[in-house]
């Protein structure tokens, strides 16, 4: 049976079949989820916080908890939306402020402009270009080696 999930601050409801994760409630309409590590709780791309009905939610398994230990924006309400699965009712999910990067490239082709939304490590979550901080040649070699690559790095990794 399905449970209804509120998302903010977009004040969207989804329904989401009961045991689904959260992802699912998130890929719908018209939000861009990354999932960059492909909902294997590795990266922070679905990191998402749970305003209400964390019990609604199953146990956080030690992976998730992991990750969530090196988000840098991660707090006692912070979930990860491709392993919390929906058991029942009342889940309230906020998502976090900015975008993640998929590529040093994204921000390369921003530059000359403001940020208007913080762009985020998609592993960390860690803040890349604040609000307002113009995107300049020197913000994009800071970050040349940064990287963004998740997928390849789960290749050199193993189930926990």
């Amino acid at each position: 049976m399905a449970k209804t999930v509120r998302i903010e601050p977009i004040a969207q409801q989804v329904d989401v079949a009961t045991n689904n994760n959260l992802l699912s409630a998130l890929m719908g309409d018209d939000l861009k989820i990354l999932k960059e590590c492909g909902g294997r709780g590795m990266c922070a791309t679905c990191h998402v916080y749970i305003k209400q009905g964390m019990n609604a939610l199953s146990p956080m398994a030690k992976r998730e908890q992991r990750t969530l230990e090196v988000i840098t924006t991660s707090k006692p309400n912070s979930r990860l939306a491709c392993q919390a699965r929906v058991l029942g009712e009342g889940i309230v999910v906020e998502l976090p402020v900015g975008v993640y990067v998929e590529s040093i490239q994204d921000i390369a082709a921003l530059i000359g402009r403001r940020c208007e939304r913080p762009l985020l490590h998609p592993v960390t979550g860690q803040c890349l270009v604040e609000v307002g901080q113009l995107i300049t040649r020197s913000v994009v070699g800071q970050l040349e080696d940064t990287d963004f690559r998740i997928g390849d790095q789960l290749a050199f990794t193993t189930e926990a």
